[in-house]
Parts: C-alpha cells; sequence; structure tokens
C-alpha cells in the first residue's frame, strides 16, 4: 500500500487493515486503531529479521510491481524464482533468499536413486549461476515415498547428496531440503518431520546441506513448533511461514502465534531469512504481505 498526501485516501484504505491488525490494536476504539495502524505502516523495520516472500504468491502481480511493494515494505528478498528473474529482483536491489533449484520437482526427489544422475546434473548446472548472482542457498526436495520406508529414504537420499555436496562446497551454496506435510497438501512426500531431515543432515554430513522449516507444513505434521525449533536448530537455515488452517494470513485469524514462534528463533540466533508463504484472501494482496512482515518483525 502506498503512501497517500490526502488523508482520506489513506484512512479509507486503512479501514481495510483493521481486522488484520487486531493483534496489536484489539481493545481499542475504531478512531485510534486507525491512527495506530497509520504509525505502524511509518514504523521501520527493528532488523532481527531478514524478509523474504514467495514469489508463487503473488504470481498474479507482475514481478516489477511486487519489487516496488518488496522495497517499500522493507523485504530484502523475492524467493522461489529462477536465473531469468534475478536480474529483475537485483535491478531493485533484492536478492533471491532461496531461489527455485532443480530436477523434476517435488515428487520426484532425492530418495529415489534412479533419479540421482539426473538430479546431480542440473543442480550441478544451477548451483555455479546461483553463485555467480551471489546467492547461497538453492531448494531441494526429498520426493515421495511410494512404499520406501523412513530409514532407506534417509540413505537413498544421502547418497545423492552427498555427490552433490563437492559442488555446493566448492561454490558456497547452500541445498536446502524442504519440509512438507504429507497430510493436506503433499500426499506421501517423505521429508514430512523435522527429526527425519535432522538425520538426513547428519547422514550427508556437509554444512552445506540444511533444512527449510516450514512452520505451516511442520504445525500440521507435529505441532510443538518452538520446541522442535530450539531442538533442531542447528539443521535449520531459512523459515516459511503461513496460517493454519488453510495457509492464509498470519494474524488472529488462524491458531499460530507468529510474534511468539519469531521471538523463538531469533533467540536462537538465526541469521538466515523468514519468508512470507501465505496465500492473501483479501482483495489487497500486498496490504496482507505488508502486515504479515510486520506481524513477524519482532
Amino acid at each position: 500500500m502506498k503512501n497517500q498526501n490526502q488523508s482520506s485516501t489513506r484512512r479509507s484504505a486503512l479501514k481495510k487493515m483493521v481486522g488484520s491488525t487486531a493483534v496489536a490494536l484489539a481493545g481499542v476504539s475504531l478512531s485510534h486503531r486507525l491512527s495506530a495502524a497509520e504509525s505502524v505502516l511509518e514504523e521501520k523495520l527493528k532488523g532481527k529479521i531478514n524478509h523474504s516472500v514467495c514469489r508463487w504468491c503473488y504470481k498474479d502481480i507482475p514481478l516489477e510491481d511486487l519489487c516496488k511493494a518488496a522495497n517499500q515494505i522493507g523485504l530484502a528478498s523475492i524467493e522461489l524464482t529462477g536465473p531469468e528473474e534475478w536480474p529483475v529482483l537485483k535491478k531493485y536491489g533484492l536478492t533471491s533468499a532461496l531461489p527455485w533449484g532443480a530436477g523434476k520437482g517435488i515428487e520426484d526427489g532425492f530418495n529415489n536413486p534412479s533419479l540421482h544422475d539426473e538430479l546431480i546434473k542440473s543442480y550441478s548446472e544451477v548451483i555455479p549461476k546461483a553463485a555467480a548472482a551471489g546467492l547461497t542457498q538453492i531448494i531441494c526436495f526429498s520426493g515421495n515415498r511410494r512404499g520406501l520406508d523412513d530409514e532407506k529414504g534417509i540413505e537413498n537420499c544421502a547418497i545423492g547428496l552427498k555427490k552433490l555436496m563437492p559442488i555446493a562446497e566448492k561454490h558456497k551454496v547452500t541445498v536446502v531440503m524442504e519440509l512438507l506435510n504429507s497430510k493436506v497438501n503433499h500426499k506421501d512426500y517423505q521429508c514430512d518431520h523435522t527429526a527425519w531431515g535432522a538425520a538426513l543432515c547428519d547422514k550427508v554430513g556437509s554444512d552445506r546441506f540444511k533444512l527449510l522449516y516450514d512452520i505451516y507444513h511442520m504445525q500440521i505434521m507435529e505441532g510443538d513448533v518452538i520446541a522442535t525449533i530450539k531442538k533442531y536448530q542447528q539443521y535449520i537455515s531459512h523459515y516459511h511461514t503461513g496460517g493454519v488452517p488453510g495457509r492464509n494470513e498470519i494474524d488472529e485469524t488462524q491458531e499460530l502465534n507468529y510474534p511468539a514462534i519469531m521471538k523463538a528463533i531469533v533467540e536462537t540466533g538465526f541469521k538466515g531469512y523468514v519468508a512470507q508463504e501465505f496465500i492473501p484472501k483479501r482483495e489487497d494482496k500486498i496490504a496482507s504481505l505488508k502486515q504479515g512482515v510486520q506481524i513477524c518483525d519482532v
């Protein structure tokens, strides 16, 4: 949402945000809530969290427009982007904290040995490109189980990833496997619990292999988010947000306490990025994104 010179225009836009700012403004009158919301918009981010956003959640917004909004909000990154988009991000002083990887996608990953040659080849091509663009991470996936038990899945993934680690280490790019829920969104996906991902990290044995802890997905699969983050912090190099249930705005309409979660992340000494990955339900999607960043800016 852009600043407007006319206060009436600005107040009209802010009224649409009243419900979404209720966490910070609950219990006060409408006029006071509007005034408080205006001051929040003008307040600089605290700097304890590096903020990012996932491109696919705002795919209907032209990339350059999203870049401009990111600059206004205080985001440093637009992620899950490809090489053809990185120059646009650079134009606006943005990075891609976790770009797309390579290979066949979520369902067909490193737990399938028949795909290892193809995956290693494609990642070997994109990792140097990411490094040349100044990027330090890239996403990967375990793939679906398809009857594979968890121990064998770890073994298979580790075999393929160990072959990839020398390239990742050479270019100083961390390969990050996403934790996804297999209950609602990604049926049969194998890397669906933090303990499994941590065991895989130990098996791979490289600082260039870490986990993306998706708060939305792990709340669905295992809950106990703050305790899990504290227990497995050394394995996590990236975070995603999302409202539960529904994967929408992360405000009081859902069950997670994001300010408390963000404070726990900061307390671990985490220096990476937290990316908004919720699907906005409201008409003003940029206002929802701004609100999400403000909620997480502890």
